[in-house]
């Protein structure tokens, strides 16, 4: 039986609940204080009698001081505990933590939905996390401010708000809208199969370190996804008032409870209230009674009456956490006057979750998803928008294939049709820790490729991941060749690769230490300069070239499929030669042409040639004309042409160089020149001689 678990803990916190001191206690039972504070402490046990009259004493159930079970839960009384100011005169007019990220909807859906999946309980089910904006206004409002007793809280507003620094700034806004509006935007994240904040009270756990702590992620496993305890701040940055409100349901009993433990954190600025300076910090819950901790705010067993009041109840006892985000505001979602507007936020929440967490809501065929998340809108309780789950394969259809085929263990070595995914095993070198004495040890990363969806927006381009199937970043690769096909590339590193061991335990681990607090990129960083043997710093740059050049032997130079590309663009674009001329393998020809309409109404193309190889340079005149859609022919002109690679322009002629197998122009056509609009006519271009030129 743990500490926590123990009579001593137990009768301790008997005590403190009904404000009863160990020496009334003794009295109340004819004994010594002495005797009463060695069963506090676990140096003894009390007799049979003593322990019925311990239950009578307090009115528990018979048995309740042999099984350690508190009393039922009840309303508790419930105060503000604020901080004192440091009596050095000190202050701190805002938590520094807040400012590493901006008060914006997608930045939160992407921290806390984060710290969601890094608490995963069950590992064959996934995380469930739900988003719900609620606007209360009038009555409900009232109600709720009332359980919030906000008539102790406003005077602690409103002397903030004074305050012209940015904090003091937006909470001086938050409070005029609140008073022009009478209104208020809950936002509440429900995290279902997760961990809950276990945990004492003060000292180290899950509870301490998001409720009373900054810069402590607290992090029981290594495949974690934050690292620096930031994530969390991202709660409060996104109030206005910088009040969360919390409710836990715990995976580990704490106090012989598991339900609905609740508490309040309020973070301002310095303030003077009534004379009396306070350092920032508040917390709402039970006033503690225990020794150096005396009128602290501490959690309390909420009964679910007060859950519900509060706006916080829950519809399972699944173990997780509900965060209550009090004057929840997004800069980018806001209507008139300042006021929310919910289809906005709502519609950002989602594009927010699918875009950060598509490969963790993809499942293969025996595989779950980690992670399934849903958005909903109310308005005083009614429902406006209704509960939406998120589809990752709406948005990111290419991908969701990838990643579900290597789920399923379909993948390719090379790619021969659009559906297809194919696989290449990418080498990480992690090197050791300093001063262990081991050696560097070498991961096996997996990039996956697939042709690119046709209504894929963004494109080529390789997406980076690793522990649940986080996106650490997008980036475009090195040196694809012009004329690639569209595609779309996965990196999986370390546990996103769905392996296990120390190797891949040693890559993540690397891999953490090479972010930033953003976790939005693999460079070099002080902690891999501190912790990790010379050489660690160039490993993250010597990756990224590995994956780009196993990306070219996928994608490599590789014939335009006859099928290829989006449909639109094919019924638009044509490949075709000079009326008459014929063709042989020893002429340059066109090997890719694509390209769009610009707003000016010009067609702005790139072209790649293939071109024999031989002794003397090529010149080579690139001609352009519409095949319009009412059968006729029209010649037009070029607004510029620019040289790309192998070759250079000459007036309007190409100059090849000599020895190369290939060179690649862009083009802009002269909108002057066209007879017809680009948009009703498709555009061919042919490569011919170039006046006075020897072929």
């Amino acid at each position: 039986m743990g500490e926590l678990d123990s009579f001593g803990a137990w009768l301790e916190r008997q005590l403190r609940r009904s404000r009863v001191s160990q020496a009334e206690l003794a009295a109340a039972l004819n004994m010594t204080r002495a005797g009463v504070s060695a069963w506090v402490n676990n140096r003894a046990m009390p007799r049979a009698d003593k322990l019925r009259l311990i239950e009578e004493f307090f009115g528990l159930l018979p048995g309740a001081a042999t099984s350690l079970q508190d009393a039922e839960k009840r309303a508790v009384d419930r105060i503000w505990y604020h901080r004192r100011a440091h009596a050095d005169g000190g202050r701190e007019f805002g938590n520094a933590a807040a400012f590493a990220f901006e008060a914006d909807l997608g930045t939160l859906a992407r921290e806390a939905t984060q710290n969601s999946l890094d608490e995963r309980l069950d590992l064959t089910r996934p995380v469930r996390v739900r988003y719900t904006l609620h606007e209360v206004s009038g009555d409900q409002l009232r109600a709720f401010k009332e359980h919030l007793r906000w008539d102790d809280l406003e005077p602690h507003f409103r002397a903030a708000a004074r305050h012209r620094q940015k904090v003091g700034r937006v909470l001086a806004e938050g409070l005029r809208e609140l008073d022009e509006s009478d209104s208020l935007l809950l936002l509440r994240i429900d995290d279902y199969n997760a961990a809950g904040l276990t945990g004492p009270e003060y000292d180290d756990g899950r509870f301490s370190a998001v409720v009373r702590r900054q810069l402590d992620s607290h992090k029981t496993t290594g495949r974690a996804g934050g690292s620096f305890g930031l994530g969390k701040a991202t709660l409060w940055a996104n109030s206005r008032l910088g009040l969360v409100l919390i409710n836990s349901v715990l995976s580990e009993p704490y106090e012989g409870h598991q339900e609905r433990r609740m508490i309040g954190r309020l973070d301002l600025p310095w303030r003077r209230v009534d004379g009396e300076s306070f350092a920032g910090p508040a917390w709402l819950g039970e006033p503690d009674e225990t020794p150096g901790f005396r009128r602290v705010a501490r959690s309390w067993w909420a009964d679910e009456e007060t859950a519900r009041a509060l706006h916080l109840e829950r519809e399972s006892q699944d173990p997780g956490t509900s965060f209550l985000i009090v004057g929840a505001h997004d800069m980018g979602s806001e209507g008139e006057r300042g006021r929310p507007d919910l289809a906005d936020m709502h519609t950002k929440l989602t594009v927010a979750l699918a875009d950060n967490f598509w490969a963790a809501m993809t499942a293969g065929e025996s595989t779950p998803p980690l992670l399934q998340a849903s958005v909903a809108a109310l308005r005083n309780g009614e429902v406006v928008i209704p509960e939406q789950r998120v589809d990752p394969g709406e948005r990111f259809p290419a991908q969701v294939r990838a990643l579900k085929a290597y789920l399923d263990g379909v993948t390719v070595e090379k790619l021969t049709a659009v559906d297809q995914v194919a696989l290449v095993r990418v080498p990480l070198s992690v090197p050791p820790l300093r001063g262990t004495g081991d050696k560097t040890v070498e991961h096996q990363a997996v990039l996956l490729v697939t042709p690119a969806d046709d209504m894929d927006q963004e494109h080529s381009r390789v997406v980076y991941m690793r522990g649940s199937r986080m996106t650490v970043m997008t980036r475009r690769p090195r040196e694809v060749p012009l004329g690639t096909d569209p595609f779309q590339a996965i990196l999986l590193a370390g546990y996103a690769t769905g392996e296990d061991g120390p190797v891949v335990a040693s890559a993540e681990a690397f891999l953490r230490a090479s972010e930033p607090p953003e976790h939005d990129k693999w460079d070099r960083t002080e902690e891999l300069a501190v912790a990790y043997a010379r050489g660690a710093l160039t490993r993250p740059k010597k990756f990224r070239a590995d994956v780009d050049a196993a990306l070219r032997e996928v994608v490599g130079r590789r014939e335009a499929r006859a099928n290829g590309g989006p449909s639109a663009l094919r019924e638009l674009l044509q490949l075709d030669t000079a009326a008459g001329a014929r063709r042989t393998e020893g002429y340059p020809t066109i090997r890719h042409l694509e390209g769009a309409i610009d707003d000016t109404g010009a067609w702005r193309v790139n072209i790649e040639l293939r071109v024999p190889q031989r002794d003397d340079p090529w010149l080579l005149t690139p001609v352009a004309w519409f095949d319009s859609q009412q059968g006729g022919k029209a010649t037009i002109t070029w607004a510029a042409l620019t040289a790309v690679e192998n070759c250079e322009v000459d007036g309007k002629n190409l100059r090849v160089q000599s020895g190369v197998r290939s060179a690649s122009f862009a083009g802009v056509t002269a909108v002057g020149s066209h007879l017809v609009s680009a948009g009703w006519a498709r555009l061919a271009v042919d490569i011919r001689r170039a006046k006075g030129a020897r072929i």
